[in-house]
C-alpha cells in the first residue's frame, strides 16, 4: 500500500485526522473545504480531547468580559511568538502556569483549585496581589504587610498561620509577588485545608487597619491572583531525528547485485516523480476556522507544517531515510512481500509549542504543547 495520506505533527493527526486511516490506497486524503473543515469538526465531537488538551468541550465560549491578566499576556509574548513558537526556553519553570482569579472581599481572598491535577508536580506558587497609595497613615513612609493562612470559615488574622510579611512604601502602588509554594502544595494535597488568604495592611508598630479593594480608576479589575508554575511529567525536549546521516543504502555492500535495477528505475524516473518527493509544506491551523477562537488567547493559529511526497526507490540522502526504511525500500522494489509497501513520508523532527487559553473553569492557562509542529521530513 501506498501512503498517500499528508502527514502532521503526532499531535495534530490526533485532533483532526483521527478517523482517518494513516495510509489510503489509490487517492488523496485532502482537508481544503469549509465543508471539509466542518465534517472533521463534527467527527471530533465524538472524539475523546481531553488526550491532548485535558479540557471539556473545545468549541466552548468565555463570557465576554473575561479577560486574560495582563502578566500572563507578558509572560506568554516572553516565552513565545506570535505563532506559539518557543523563543526562550528558560523563562518558564516546569511546562504549565495557571492563574486562578481570587474571590474577594476586603481583605480576604480565595481560590477556587478544583481544576488543578493532582497528578501535577507544583513547581513555585506565587500570591499577586496589587496593593494601593496609602495616603491616610500620618507622616509614616512605609507600611507592613503580612499574609496569614485562614485556618477556618472566619477570617481573623489571629486565628490563621502568618505566612509572609513586608514593608512597602508608602505612597506608591503596584502589583507584589509573595512565594506561597509550600501552602499551596498542602492545599492541592487536601483541598480541605484551603480556606483562603488574609492580607493584613499594618503600622510599623503593630497597629493594623483594613486596607481599600479599590484601585483608582479601576474598580472593576481584579486585585489578587494565585499562580502556580507546574509541570505534568511531559518530556519537555526537541525529538532528536530518526535519521542519523549514515545512510544504509550507499553503505551496505548486499546492494551491489542490484546495481542495474537501481540504474534502471532512476531512468525512468519522471521529472514530476522529482518534484514530488517527500518534503515538508506549509499547513496553516486557523483556531477560528476550527472553533477554538472562544477560548484560545494566543495564538490566533499557527503553521503546523505537514509532510508530503513520495519515498522513490533507491532512496537519496536528501529523503533522510531511516535505516529501516532503506531496507523496507529494497524489499518493496523487488517485489519480495506483497505485504511491504513504500515508506511513508513523516515528520521525523516535532516541535512544540505554547498556547494561551482559558481553562473550563476560565481560568487563564499557559501550556507548552509537545510535538505540535513538524520541523522536518523524512521517509520512514
Amino acid at each position: 500500500m501506498v501512503c498517500k495520506v499528508p502527514y502532521m505533527s503526532k499531535a495534530i493527526c490526533k485532533l483532526l485526522l483521527l478517523h482517518m486511516k494513516t495510509c489510503m490506497k489509490g487517492k488523496h486524503a485532502r482537508v481544503n473545504t469549509s465543508a471539509d473543515v466542518q465534517k472533521i469538526a463534527n467527527a471530533l465531537k465524538m472524539r475523546n480531547w481531553n488526550e491532548i488538551f485535558q479540557t471539556g468541550d473545545l468549541t466552548r465560549s468565555v463570557q465576554a468580559h473575561r479577560k486574560a491578566p495582563q502578566f500572563m499576556m507578558e509572560l506568554y509574548d516572553a516565552v513565545a511568538d506570535s505563532n506559539g513558537t518557543l523563543k526562550n526556553t528558560k523563562v518558564l519553570e516546569g511546562n504549565i502556569v495557571r492563574s486562578f482569579e481570587g474571590q474577594s472581599s476586603g481583605s480576604f481572598h480565595f481560590f477556587n483549585l478544583t481544576s488543578f491535577r493532582q497528578d501535577e508536580h507544583v513547581i513555585k506558587a506565587e500570591f499577586r496581589w496589587f496593593r494601593h497609595k496609602q495616603s491616610f497613615i500620618g507622616q509614616r513612609h512605609y507600611y507592613k504587610v503580612d499574609l496569614y493562612e485562614v485556618l477556618d470559615s472566619r477570617p481573623k488574622p489571629w486565628r490563621g498561620n502568618l505566612i509572609s510579611s513586608r514593608l512597602l512604601p508608602v505612597y506608591t502602588k503596584g502589583w507584589e509577588v509573595l512565594n506561597i509554594t509550600q501552602m499551596v502544595t498542602k492545599w492541592i494535597l487536601n483541598s480541605g485545608t484551603n480556606n483562603g488568604i488574609l492580607v493584613v495592611t499594618a503600622m510599623p508598630s503593630g497597629n493594623w487597619f483594613e486596607s481599600s479593594i479599590q484601585m483608582e480608576g479601576h474598580t472593576d479589575e481584579t486585585n489578587a491572583y494565585l499562580v502556580i508554575y507546574s509541570d505534568d511529567g511531559q518530556k519537555h525536549y526537541q525529538h532528536p531525528p530518526f535519521y542519523t546521516g549514515q545512510n544504509f543504502s550507499t553503505s551496505l555492500k548486499l546492494l551491489k547485485p542490484i546495481a542495474s535495477l537501481v540504474k534502471s528505475m532512476r531512468n525512468r524516473r519522471s521529472v514530476r516523480a522529482l518534484t514530488s518527493a517527500c518534503q515538508r509544506t506549509n499547513l496553516y491551523v486557523d483556531f477560528t476556522r476550527i472553533g477554538w477562537s472562544g477560548w484560545i488567547i494566543s495564538p490566533r493559529g499557527y503553521n503546523a507544517y505537514s509532510c508530503m511526497g513520495s519515498c522513490p526507490f533507491p532512496l537519496g540522502e536528501g529523503l533522510r531515510a531511516t535505516n529501516h526504511a532503506t531496507v523496507r525500500s529494497i524489499m518493496n522494489a523487488l517485489k519480495l512481500s506483497q505485504e511491504v509497501g513504500k515508506p511513508c513520508c513523516v515528520p521525523d523532527v516535532l516541535h512544540p509549542i505554547s498556547l494561551l487559553y482559558f481553562d473550563d473553569e476560565e481560568n487563564v492557562v499557559l501550556k507548552q504543547y509537545d510535538d505540535m509542529v513538524a520541523g522536518s521530513c523524512g521517509c520512514h
